[in-house]
Order: C-alpha cells, then structure tokens, then sequence
C-alpha cells in the first residue's frame, strides 16, 4: 500500500480506559495525497503497543477528557495560544 500522508509534526496523546494501556492518539499536522494533490491536512489516528493502527478511527470515552486534550493538541500544532 502506497503512503500517502507526510506527517511534519505530531503530539502523543494518553488515551483513557475503557481503552486498553499504552493506547495513545498520535496527532498531526502534515500533507496527504487526495486525487494527486497533497494537501495540509490534520489527521488523528489511534496508536497500540506504539504501532499506528491503519484504518481504525479515533474514538473518545464519553466519560473522559481525552477529546479536550486532543483538541490542545490540534491547537498546539496550528500555533494557536493555548491558556
């Protein structure tokens, strides 16, 4: 399978349980291939035991923070001033 998305900056997220240990978001800011033209893009995928795993999409407990800690993330990466 060919790659097509270029991450230039990520952050690591913990994930909370119900999730298993060591789950963690990988957050990031870079350029993805759509149709021949790659394009600046923020892309959240979902790490286990450190692997990124290809097609499973995030998911947040609802019962968490984690979707607020994702968002710090997105906003640290875009430069944005963060309180």
């Amino acid at each position: 399978m060919a790659r097509i998305f270029y991450p230039r900056k990520s952050i690591m997220v913990a994930a909370s349980e119900p999730h298993p240990e060591g789950t963690e978001y990988k957050i990031s800011i870079g350029d993805e291939e759509w149709s021949g033209v790659y394009h600046s893009v923020i892309k959240i995928q979902m790490v286990y035991d450190g692997r990124v795993a290809g097609r499973k999409s995030p998911s947040y407990p609802s019962d968490s923070d984690d979707y607020l800690r994702v968002n710090l993330a997105i906003q640290q990466l875009l430069g944005k001033k963060v309180d």
